[in-house]
């Protein structure tokens, strides 16, 4: 579904990622790893046209997104759960979903609104706040609520669980197993890996922006010197 090949970016004269290797097929649950700085959002930002600088190979559905603007990359079914995740102070839960509905139909399933409260039930006690009321795990559920609104194939979570309290984070990892389950295809950024390792298929690891390492959970846990070498501190 998404093909990533030899991707490289830069900032200016300074260049980020060298050599970016990453795929997630259908139906898979796919983790990008790294330490912080390593070019794990500069990667998503070049998926998603957000930065114009990228050379190499990426494509979705086997179309090329390469210089394609942010919008259409959204439009041909991808849809993304940003850092900092990007609320709305001023809009109330239920405006924000309803900003976010797509008409087209790409991914698994069209979502409505009580699809969404269904599958975040605290979003639905809190649908009359406004986005600066929630607390952060009630931002990220709103988030990924809005996200799912567009009606994606494929659905990435830039640090899905970052700052967020431990039954928060369960919540999350829960949200994504069942989107798994539904046949939604996902590409997450975490620092948790003992929680990714459980749902994921595949995992990418980046280091000073190159892929160093790809493998599955498996022969992740079974190797604790690959965590130890690109991902302690």
């Amino acid at each position: 579904m998404l093909e990533v090949r030899n991707l490289s970016a830069f900032y200016g004269n300074s260049q980020a990622l060298f050599d970016v290797n990453l795929s997630v097929g259908k139906r898979q649950l796919v983790s990008l790893l790294g330490r912080n700085g390593m070019g794990k959002t500069t990667t998503v930002n070049c998926i998603m046209g957000l930065l114009a600088s990228a050379r190499g190979v990426i494509e979705f559905d086997r179309a090329s997104l390469v210089g394609l603007p942010s919008y259409r990359v959204a439009q041909s079914g991808i849809g993304i759960v940003p850092e900092g995740r990007g609320i709305f102070p001023n809009l109330t839960v239920e405006e924000q979903l309803r900003v976010f509905a797509g008409e087209r139909d790409v991914g698994s399933k069209t979502w409505k609104i009580s699809e969404v409260y269904e599958l975040f039930p605290n979003l639905a006690k809190r649908r009359s706040s406004f986005g600066n009321q929630l607390s952060g795990g009630e931002q990220q559920m709103l988030a990924i609520g809005r996200a799912l609104m567009t009606n994606p194939a494929l659905l990435i979570l830039d640090e899905a669980t970052e700052g967020l309290a431990p039954l928060v984070r369960q919540e999350i990892w829960r949200c994504l197993k069942q989107l798994k389950h539904e046949g939604l295809a996902i590409l997450v950024i975490d620092k948790n890996v003992s929680d990714i390792t459980r749902i994921a298929d595949q995992h990418f690891i980046v280091e000073k922006g190159r892929t160093v390492w790809s493998g599955s959970s498996v022969e992740l846990e079974s190797d604790p010197s690959i965590s130890a070498r690109y991902l302690g501190l």
